[in-house]
């Protein structure tokens, strides 16, 4: 009678043995897993490297024009700093119009709203020693884009008009003259001067004048600001009476502001640099937009004032025809084939250009091309793709390390 009792015995403590084992060993595991997991915390938090101090982490922003193509359209790229919030528009002031052209408006801001980067529109002045003409200019011009003004250069512009419409008065504290900015306007401008005699226009001459600034507030901040302007003096013939009157367009272009806290004015530098030189522009949706008012440009008339007629059917079909061919080359970009982004152009050189006085650049590389980056930081890592970037000064850092990501791969300095 005892004998089953006797079989469950043993199973019995053979199933309590099995039990206390495994309990042993999921409380060995827990412990195991707890301290592993408190390792983990503690390296973590033992790390002697801050984001924002020792490192930063940069993101190529694209932006895209929602209204001169069919489809939304990549019109530039930049790199942020991770985080980085940002607002902008590309607008599309229609031929006929009394401000026709393409203008371009960015904001953007860090979290915290301590830094903050405004990229403002071009802005065109008129002027004419013709009263008549002036007369007809003010009552047909109300665009923010294009108002009546004398000419006047950029440090006379940033002082007197900027400051104050703009950027709310602040203390001017430094003005420098950027003459590496002026010969690369120079040279663009040298092009638009051969193309404006081809449509017959006068006597002209190009003034050209860049600089850079630092403002401050009341409240503690400071600003970098940056703007170039073009002064283009056409003599045209007044058939009416035997003399000559004169044109004058500004052209106010690549106004740009960086704000920060006064007592971040050096790392604010180094953010500021990497920004601007890291500006490319898309040269697929840059030939549309120029071939488009090129085609506009060569449909108009200019009379004896300098006034271009009003596009006619024909150049709004030529128009159209220009878009949209630069729609299909839009389309077929390779994504993934982003050379362009690699290397500067001229016309974006001109942002790098600013900002030498502060930094100059450096030529570093990875797969997938040769990058011009800013010399504020001494190492710099990219993940291969064109789009994610860190930078650093201190030469312990290794993101491959902090981060356990090994997709992280440091740049090397390549020669020009």
């Amino acid at each position: 009678m005892h004998k089953p009792y006797q079989m469950l015995l043993p199973v019995f403590i053979i199933t309590l043995l099995l039990l206390s084992c495994s309990n042993e060993q999921t409380k060995n595991d827990k412990e195991s897993n707890g301290k592993s997991e408190t390792n983990n915390a503690d390296v973590k938090k033992a790390s002697p490297y801050k984001e924002g101090t020792d490192y930063l982490v940069y993101d190529r922003v694209r932006i895209l024009d929602k209204i001169g193509f069919t489809e939304p359209a990549e019109a530039y790229s930049l790199l942020l700093p991770k985080g980085w919030q940002n607002q902008s528009d590309i607008i599309w002031n229609q031929p006929g119009s009394s401000c026709a052209g393409t203008f371009k408006w960015l904001k953007a801001n860090s979290a915290d709203n301590k830094y903050s980067l405004e990229m403002y529109p071009d802005i065109l002045y008129q002027w004419n020693t013709n009263q008549e003409v002036m007369q007809f200019n003010q009552d047909n011009n109300s665009s923010s884009n294009c108002k009546n003004r004398q000419p006047v250069d950029a440090e006379n512009y940033l002082r007197n008009i900027f400051v104050n419409e703009e950027l709310g008065n602040p203390e001017i504290i430094k003005v420098e003259p950027n003459q590496e900015v002026v010969r690369q306007m120079q040279q663009m401008n040298a092009a638009s001067m051969r193309e404006l005699q081809q449509y017959g226009a006068g006597q002209m001459q190009f003034d050209q004048t860049a600089v850079n600034a630092v403002v401050r507030w009341p409240d503690g901040t400071e600003g970098l600001v940056v703007l170039g302007v073009t002064v283009i003096e056409t003599a045209v013939p007044n058939v009416y009476n035997g003399t000559y009157d004169k044109i004058y367009t500004t052209q106010v272009a690549k106004r740009t502001l960086f704000k920060y806290p006064v007592k971040e004015s050096e790392q604010a530098k180094h953010q500021f640099s990497v920004i601007m030189s890291s500006f490319r522009s898309n040269p697929a949706w840059n030939d549309a937009v120029n071939n488009f008012w090129k085609a506009v440009r060569q449909q108009s008339n200019t009379d004896h004032i300098g006034r271009i007629q009003i596009m006619d059917e024909q150049t709004r079909r030529m128009g159209e025809e220009v878009i949209r061919k630069g729609n299909e080359r839009l389309k077929s970009m390779d994504n993934d084939m982003r050379s362009w982004e690699a290397n500067q152009s001229s016309q974006d050189r001109i942002h790098t250009n600013f900002i030498k006085t502060i930094r100059e650049v450096e030529n570093y590389k990875d797969e997938t091309g040769k990058y011009e980056i800013s010399s504020s930081y001494t190492n710099a890592w990219s993940r291969g793709d064109g789009t994610s970037f860190i930078m650093s000064n201190n030469p312990n850092f290794n993101p491959s390390f902090v981060f356990q990501d090994q997709a992280w791969k440091e740049m090397k300095k390549a020669d020009d």
